[in-house]
């Protein structure tokens, strides 16, 4: 039970990374010269959708961060990179940064994030049963990925094609559209995910 806050009270203070996000992207925008109005048109986002992620008011979805990847040119991973330190040759799993989507039961976990001269990363991802993450548009047009499921079921739609993923299986792509990832179930599914970037 949440006890009743008092006038004045705020809420919990918010999660450290979301607040290292929220500055990398109002950031990203300055960089850029948009204002929130512009951001807004590009991604197709509410400017106070936008705002609040900004101002770390609340945690960005996978969606919302895709969106953003898109018109900043960026990986999922390398966006989160920006927030963490620069990473060791060896990334031991204790350093191994979480990121959750309470939204829609979608835990990453980078295994091995962008580093300096590398082109590849690889994440382990972890979809509660399901769970279903649609991408409107891939962060950057020819991303190479390969799905490799380590245990459980995974659906992935690439534009209009559909594959179904059981334990073992690894799907090959080159995105250049809308996919869709989505755990049937009955349990959860973990799988690991390479980026290579074009």
């Amino acid at each position: 039970m949440v006890p009743d806050m008092k006038q004045g009270e705020t809420g919990p203070a918010p999660d450290p990374v979301d607040v290292r996000l929220g500055a990398r992207l109002t950031g990203l925008r300055a960089e850029h010269g948009w204002s929130l109005g512009e951001l807004a048109e590009r991604t197709g986002v509410s400017r106070s959708t936008l705002s609040r992620a900004e101002r770390a008011e609340t945690s960005p979805t996978a969606s919302l961060l895709n969106r953003l990847c898109a018109v900043y040119g960026r990986t999922m991973s390398q966006l989160l990179s920006e927030i963490e330190a620069e990473p060791a040759p060896v990334v031991r799993a204790a350093d191994q940064a979480l990121w959750e989507d309470r939204a829609s039961g979608f835990v990453r976990r980078s295994v091995s994030p962008p580093h300096g001269g590398l082109r590849g990363e690889l994440v382990e991802g972890r979809l509660a049963a399901g769970a279903d993450i649609a991408y409107d548009r891939p962060p950057v047009p020819g991303l190479e990925q390969h799905i490799w499921v380590l245990e459980g079921a995974l659906h992935v739609t690439d534009g209009d094609t559909g594959h179904r993923l059981g334990d073992g299986d690894c799907l090959r792509l080159r995105v250049w559209g809308p996919t869709r990832f989505r755990c049937p179930g009955p349990g959860d599914v973990r799988y690991v995910l390479m980026v290579v970037r074009p």
